[in-house]
């Protein structure tokens, strides 16, 4: 039986996994990184060994480093969470020969649901329905570029052995095959130690939909129905739901069973995923198998009443199924949400930093898992995924309301989030009738919409009145109006003077707003009340400045120098287009696509920065020559460090 349980993870799966683990009589332990000394999870278990460098192959990916802290704590089983090493069959053998409970399948069923290649060949022998594609033994270059025009184009090229998006790549045409097979094979030996790839038919628009299966050690496998991921961005999952709009019961039965099939086809044991694609005519095909928990595994858990993480130490105990087939009904929606450190107005690339405040939404129907606090830091090794939120209702527009609800009442300051997106899609009306396939972000999804723009008067009041009813205004002579110069991140300046009335809360604007203000605070919500009509929003501090939280948007607020400084200021800044291209975030240059002297076109490749375990390709922004590299290959570098040099 399992009595002490090493969690081998981090972030919101590590916090997930240690709740479910103190509710089962079962003492949690943990690991962490230099860079993890103070995480969040490490509150949630009863003892944590550090287990290197902050870099993943030095510490979450050291099989050595996690079995010697597994044996220091006492451990007897060990949950691998999701990511990492949690589909490695190495550390499943590793776990088990030093006597370890693995809590998951087995190094042989992992192993060949980990080659997306091998889990085609297996399911197909058990009447699954695979992706037409390329998943033979000869994978070098001048075959696959072969296969590729076999397959026709638009393909996908394919990590066989990871998943999220990572190694994999969408080539419209034969010319962009050979840079995006490099970059591919790069991407998955990098994430997953493999770089063997597969070739699949691009289905352009079909729905992602996944069963959860769960098998004991007795012979029996059940699914528990399906969950939709299909909202996705750089083929990583950002909104999943369950159940799926576009499945009849009958759908779903046949579906199911084929996961089943293709569980069996393995004799799958514990928590697993099939993964298929649903085209337009009903038609489906198996992706792949995922052999651990999944990312959105609550919404299964919400609909169906069950907690899949508890279920996963039973089995791993050798307890058999209790549920039948014939039980599994879904009953009411769940969605889910993953909020990621990542900037909408800035292309949606990662964000970094420390969280200064965390306040996430509360009420019925609205669950958080969570892997930060306010004081949480943000760093450029790991996954940008901070939280998942998750709303569950009686049915779909009950649980899409609840969701948009939520997310207008979550506030983050100190990093950027991806709120607004999420925002946006639930408020957008295709999502709301259910028209959500995998191309819904590129067909729907025009990102100047989350540009930065000058601060509506709604904000500059909230503004205002937070920093009025708060006592932080900038007290001048007594009796004297109080002067608010405030810059907002959009470029605008807003002067307003604020004079004390006799009401308390009570102030008289006037400037470039004019008429009477009742400013209060109530928690993190201010509310301000101006010319009859009361706005409200979260407004917090960060060192100096005011962050505005109003309607889905941040907007930040600092005090404007005067003027003439402003002017001086503005003369001496440093010339615009000097010809270097920078880093728009910082990472790891993964690869240098030019020399000195190179004449390039327009967006051709110059570098590609690896950030937050995904690729970005820095490009040049007009035609030039490359006066200078200014980095090499593995050189590590902040954000806005100079990168090549153009003339």
């Amino acid at each position: 039986m399992i009595r002490r349980l090493l969690i081998a993870n981090r972030g919101e799966i590590a916090v997930r996994v240690a709740r479910a683990a103190r509710e089962a009589g079962i003492v949690p332990l943990g690991i962490y990184s230099e860079a993890d000394a103070k995480a969040y999870h490490l509150q949630f278990v009863d003892d944590a060994r550090c287990i290197g460098p902050a870099p993943a192959p030095q510490s979450y990916l050291d099989i050595d480093a996690l079995i010697a802290a597994g044996a220091s704590m006492q451990a007897d089983a060990v949950h691998p969470g999701y990511g990492f090493l949690s589909e490695r069959p190495a550390f499943a053998r590793a776990v088990a020969d030093a006597g370890m409970i693995f809590v998951g399948p087995t190094p042989e069923a992992m192993a060949a649901m980990g080659s997306k290649i091998e889990a085609k060949r297996r399911v197909r022998e058990f009447d699954v329905p695979v992706v037409p594609g390329y998943d033979g033994d000869d994978r070098s270059p001048a075959t696959l570029r072969t296969e590729a025009e076999r397959i026709g184009f638009p393909l996908l090229i394919k990590a066989s052995a990871g998943g999220g998006g990572r190694g994999m790549r969408v080539v419209n045409a034969l010319a962009e095959f050979d840079e995006a097979l490099d970059a591919a094979k790069r991407e998955a030996l990098a994430a997953f130690g493999d770089d063997a790839v597969l070739l699949e038919r691009y289905l352009r628009d079909p729905r992602h939909i996944e069963f959860q299966v769960l098998g004991d050690t007795h012979g029996t496998i059940v699914h528990l129905g399906e969950r939709e991921c299909s909202i996705q961005r750089r083929h990583q999952k950002i909104v999943e739901e369950a159940p799926s709009v576009a499945l009849s019961p009958e759908l779903r039965a046949e579906m199911g069973a084929a996961a089943v099939r293709a569980a069996k086809s393995v004799n799958y044991v514990n928590a697993g995923t099939c993964e298929f694609m649903l085209d337009g005519d009903g038609s489906y095909f198996f992706l792949e198998m995922n052999a651990r928990l999944q990312v959105e595994h609550p919404v299964t858990e919400l609909v169906y009443g069950i907690d899949l993480v508890q279920w996963q130490l039973r089995i791993a105990n050798g307890e058999p199924l209790i549920v039948s087939q014939d039980d599994v009904q879904p009953r009411g929606w769940a969605i889910e949400a993953r909020i990621y450190a990542e900037d909408p107005a800035n292309h949606m690339l990662p964000s970094i930093g420390t969280i200064s405040h965390w306040s996430p939404p509360e009420g019925p129907g609205v669950r958080l898992d969570a892997g930060v606090t306010t004081g949480s830091e943000v760093s450029l090794y790991y996954d940008p995924m901070l939280a998942k939120l998750i709303a569950y209702g009686t049915d779909r527009a009950h649980a899409i309301a609840r969701l948009e609800r939520a997310l207008e009442d979550f506030t983050i300051d100190g990093i950027r989030s991806n709120i607004p997106l999420l925002l946006w899609i639930a408020r957008d009306e295709a999502f709301r009738a259910g028209d959500t396939t995998t191309s819904f972000l590129a067909r729907r999804l025009d990102e100047s919409a989350f540009a930065k723009r000058p601060a509506p008067r709604e904000a500059v009041l909230l503004c205002a009145a937070a920093l009025l009813a708060d006592g932080r205004a900038p007290w001048r002579i007594g009796g004297i109006g109080m002067p608010l110069r405030l810059a907002h991140s959009g470029g605008t300046v807003a002067e307003v003077t604020a004079d004390a009335m006799v009401q308390p809360g009570l102030w008289f604007l006037s400037g470039d707003v004019v008429g009477e203000l009742l400013a209060a605070r109530y928690g993190d919500t201010v509310r301000a009340t101006f010319d009859g009509n009361t706005i409200s929003g979260a407004v917090g501090y960060d060192g100096s400045g005011v962050a505005v939280h109003f309607d889905g948007r941040t907007y930040e607020f600092r005090f404007a120098d005067p003027p003439a400084i402003e002017s001086a200021a503005g003369a001496h800044a440093g010339a615009a287009g000097d010809g270097r291209v920078t880093a728009p975030m910082p990472g790891k240059i993964v690869k240098v696509a030019v020399h000195e002297g190179d004449a390039v076109a327009e967006r051709a490749l110059l570098i590609v920065l690896e950030a937050m375990k995904m690729e970005h390709r820095i490009e040049a922004p007009a035609g030039a020559q490359v006066k200078a590299v200014l980095v090499k290959e593995g050189q590590i570098v902040a954000g806005g460090a100079p990168l090549v040099e153009l003339a």
